[in-house]
């Protein structure tokens, strides 16, 4: 089985699809980069850190975006967000079955901030519009950077989230949190503690994400074709009963965990029994002791 840690973005869109199906709308031949870095004299990539087409999920046509952690920490620039919200606006214009976001950020990018910001916002507006549409957005989150910044938002505009262990998710790094507030609030050279807050397996008993899968392409790959059913059989477009229950789920977080200190103070609010073992249990033997304690699950 092959690690989605440890391959690069272009390796995954082509494993996560069916075998030759995957067609590339501006590949690197194209020779499209950012006006801006080359301005700054800084090295480009000529996909500018981002994968983008069309191909074949279990048979359905969706379409796909992989983003490239190794350029930049996957960072969004007016390039690679066009790119991206371009995908999105073509899945709409021709009746995708699906998107499928495979997100690895750190966020903007420091060099283009102002152009990234715009971009971001763009993305969130398109991702909704898909959804509007009657059209599933999923995304993926197992690399290395995680998915910080404005791409955190973007993800959880989307129907699904699929995690890794490995993969994080939040607003802000915890590098960020470390600068603007002291080591003091955030330690990021704590590693433990940087996983057991934005690692996949505290997103999910807090509700954030949807499915915890274990660290190779085939249980992403499995998990993104059923994340599809499910969504075409529920409700795909964003409706207001389900931004009600999102806000519901952020108070109720305010009031029993708003004092705690680590998240295995909530684990341990969340009646998780032996909390601390949760680092160490494979995914799907975490998920089978989680779904009962997770934040709104169903008793």
């Amino acid at each position: 089985m092959s690690s989605y840690l440890e391959a690069s973005g272009r390796e995954r869109i082509h494993q996560l699809l069916d075998a030759g199906t995957f067609e590339e709308f501006l590949p690197p031949a194209r020779r499209i980069v950012s006006p801006h870095l080359e301005q700054l004299d800084t090295p480009v990539s000529f996909d500018d850190g981002v994968v983008i087409g069309r191909g074949r999920l279990r048979g359905r046509m969706v379409y796909a975006a992989a983003q490239e952690g190794g350029f930049m920490g996957g960072g969004v620039g007016e390039v690679h967000g066009a790119k991206l919200v371009g995908l999105l606006r073509r899945a709409v214009a021709d009746g995708a079955e699906a998107v499928l976001l495979l997100v690895e950020t750190g966020g903007v990018r420091l060099h283009e901030a102002n152009a990234g910001l715009i971009a971001v916002s763009e993305v969130m507006r398109a991702v909704l519009d898909v959804r509007d549409a009657g059209i599933p957005v999923i995304v993926l989150v197992g690399g290395a950077n995680g998915c910080f910044g404005g791409m955190g938002i973007v993800a959880r505009c989307a129907n699904r989230i699929i995690m890794s262990e490995e993969g994080r998710l939040a607003m802000s790094g915890p590098e960020v949190i470390e600068t603007a507030n002291g080591v003091e609030e955030f330690d990021s050279r704590d590693r433990a503690l940087v996983w057991r807050t934005t690692g996949g397996k505290h997103r999910y008993l807090l509700g954030d994400c949807h499915r915890i899968v274990a660290d190779n392409v085939t249980a992403f790959r499995d998990a993104a074709s059923d994340a599809i059913d499910e969504a075409k059989a529920g409700e795909v477009e964003l409706s207001l009963q389900e931004l009600e229950g999102e806000q519901l789920l952020l108070e109720q977080r305010i009031q029993r965990f708003g004092d705690c200190a680590d998240p295995l103070e909530i684990w341990s609010d969340l009646g998780v029994p032996q909390a601390k073992k949760i680092p160490m249990l494979e995914a799907d033997a975490f998920t089978a002791i989680a779904n009962a304690h997770r934040l709104g699950a169903k008793a």
